[in-house]
């Protein structure tokens, strides 16, 4: 994914300067937790009705970081200057459109809510596989063997036998039609099950809360998982509210912070290892922490379907959940556990191994956050060659990595990127090329669009709109140069 130009559309705006534009314009609001809720501008009333809180519901989310939109009730979404806009239209009468997305991606939605269809309507409940051989062996496969159909039948699992594949479904939250699945299969290598997830359409553009058709609208508490089969396991074992992200611990898109407003207590329970809890603590800052607790992992504490297969009681764990707005000052006895949990994930707490570079998880530990890295050598001696490979290797396993690019331009970044991806010359098999770039553009990588010398506060700005857009957790600058040209000089490099 590109992010917006630097001289682009993402002028920041303050939650004060959002907070005096509605009040100026007579438009009611609530200050929600991530959001201020106003009624919507796209719902039925004529442009010149005012906007009173009496004739409309509240359907209508602005993020308090971005200034972004959402409408609930219509989908409607777009930019802080997309909502003035609007705004200024109803002023003349005229009903507002929602902005429109580029006639490309709705093409793309279509086709992939299409073969959605088709793949969903050749996939079966899996209790109606006609040998229960099969079912029992496919459950175990999945470890859903403790999952009862009740349970996989509320949440409308099904199961694609030609691709062994469990398929999640995605239903639009206004008028529950199919936006999209999920698939998920299992692949044994050795001894070791991995599951390996696709999702239709395209990650960037997928974002089922999966399970959000079935939360009604008095629910206040919610568990908030990585997994659809942990959002399973929760309603099945302790009958609560809960729904997975659509990118387990590796991001919380700001555009489905709106469905998440009506909940006052959100727990979440991303998984079982150290990756999970740092997720955790990085999405409760994004959800208000007041609102929030942690389930830390631990042994007793693995991921809810796990608790499941364990007999363990999961009501007992999600009541043991830590406030996720500790105070600033605390005793020994509140970071115990922290510390013992350091202990115990010695391993963990190592951070992202590098699967290509052994020698370098000697020296480094793996990829940690919040440590500064700075890779020095003669030009031309391979930097920018192997930072590529090592940004690489992290992005593969889920690391959400930004790219800032001074030297070289994109495009020959992202060549020399999906070379090593590939692992081949793709200039001698060019009719491999489109598979490998599908696949490379499932990564969660983005790259800055600055080039040649740059104001830092800029670069710095963005970067932080990258990290709430996206959860970016590895940032890599390439190279350090360009802040030596600058007339701050006060700056401390």
């Amino acid at each position: 994914g590109v992010l917006p130009s630097p001289d682009g559309p993402t002028p920041s705006v303050s939650i004060t300067e959002i907070r005096q534009y509605l009040r100026a314009q007579d438009i009611p609001f609530h200050d929600g937790y991530s959001c201020l809720h106003t009624p919507s501008l796209f719902t039925g009333d004529r442009g010149d009705q005012p906007l009173s809180a009496a004739n409309a519901p509240f359907t209508l989310f602005i993020d308090k970081t971005t200034g972004s939109f959402l409408c609930t009730a219509t989908l409607a979404e777009g930019t802080w200057q997309d909502f003035q806009a609007n705004v200024e239209m109803r002023h003349h009468g005229v009903t507002p459109i929602p902005p429109a997305s580029s006639e490309e991606t709705e093409e793309e939605m279509r086709q992939a809510r299409e073969d959605a269809r088709c793949i969903w309507e050749r996939a079966l409940p899996l209790w109606e596989l006609l040998d229960e051989k099969e079912t029992k062996e496919t459950k175990a496969l999945f470890g859903i063997s403790q999952v009862t159909d009740a349970t996989l039948k509320r949440f409308g699992v099904r199961y694609l036998r030609t691709a062994r594949s469990l398929v999640f479904p995605w239903f639009s939250p206004q008028d529950a039609t199919l936006k999209g699945l999920k698939l998920l299969r299992v692949e044994k290598k050795g001894g070791t099950k991995t599951y390996v997830e696709e999702t239709l359409p395209r990650f960037d553009s997928y974002r089922n809360l999966f399970g959000l058709p079935l939360i009604g609208r008095r629910d206040t508490e919610l568990v908030l998982t990585g997994w659809e089969l942990d959002a399973l396991a929760l309603h099945q074992a302790a009958g609560v509210a809960s729904l997975a992200l659509p990118r387990g611990a590796s991001s919380l898109p700001p555009t489905l912070l709106p469905y998440l407003e009506q909940f006052k207590r959100i727990t979440l329970w991303l998984g079982e290892d150290l990756r999970s809890w740092e997720a955790a603590k990085l999405f409760a800052r994004k959800l208000s922490l007041k609102r929030c607790s942690l389930v830390r992992p631990g042994n007793l504490q693995p991921r809810p379907l796990e608790a499941l297969n364990q007999g363990l009681n999961v009501t007992k764990i999600l009541r043991s959940a830590l406030l996720a707005s500790h105070k600033s000052i605390i005793s020994f006895r509140q970071l115990r556990e922290e510390v013992f949990g350091e202990l115990v994930n010695t391993e963990q707490v190592s951070g992202v191994k590098w699967t290509r570079f052994p020698e370098l998880n000697k020296l480094l530990k793996g990829h940690r956050r919040g440590e500064l890295t700075i890779f020095t050598g003669p030009t031309g001696s391979g930097k920018t060659t192997f930072i590529s490979e090592y940004a690489l290797d992290l992005c593969m396993q889920g690391v959400c990595t930004l790219w800032g690019s001074f030297e070289i331009n994109n495009v020959r970044l992202a060549k020399i990127m999906l070379t090593q991806f590939a692992g081949r010359r793709l200039e001698d098999q060019l009719e491999l090329y489109d598979e490998w770039a599908d696949r490379f553009e499932e990564l969660p990588l983005y790259f800055m669009t600055f080039h040649g010398q740059q104001n830092i506060k800029t670069v710095i700005d963005t970067m932080q709109h990258a990290v709430y857009m996206y959860d970016i957790t590895h940032v890599v600058v390439d190279n350090l140069q360009f802040m030596m040209g600058h007339e701050h000089l006060s700056v401390d490099r």
